[in-house]
């Protein structure tokens, strides 16, 4: 089995029109379609993300402030999957909550940097 990284972009204005219960259904779609993935085998790890960070750009290494409030989309979260190939993976983020709130995925392999058997 391979690794997957599922990103999850979030539509900025979506979350931020959420009323409490909403966001709270939202939640709770994840909890339990993680629950699903590890139960399959598929759940590899993954983790919301706050919505402040800081870029670093450049061989000068210059900071700024981000994600920034102008953009759609900001990644919300990722989990980490493991399928078979990435036809298997693009399956399994088809499923992902996320979507049925405007959210959308990317499904990314990760390398993998094992010397041939």
């Amino acid at each position: 089995m391979k690794k997957y990284l599922l990103l999850l972009y979030d539509n900025v204005d979506t979350l931020q029109e959420m009323d409490p219960e909403e966001m709270q259904r939202l939640v709770q779609a994840h909890m339990q379609w993680t629950q699903k993935l590890a139960q399959a085998g598929h759940l590899q790890g993954g983790d919301g993300l706050e919505e402040t960070g800081a870029y670093i750009k450049g061989k000068d290494a210059l900071v700024t402030d981000g994600p920034f409030i102008e953009t759609k989309e900001m990644i919300g979260g990722y989990y980490l999957l493991q399928a078979e190939n990435l036809e298997q993976a693009v399956a399994i983020a088809k499923e992902c909550p996320c979507h049925l709130w405007g959210g959308t995925t990317e499904v990314r392999p990760v390398m993998d940097y094992a010397p041939p058997a």
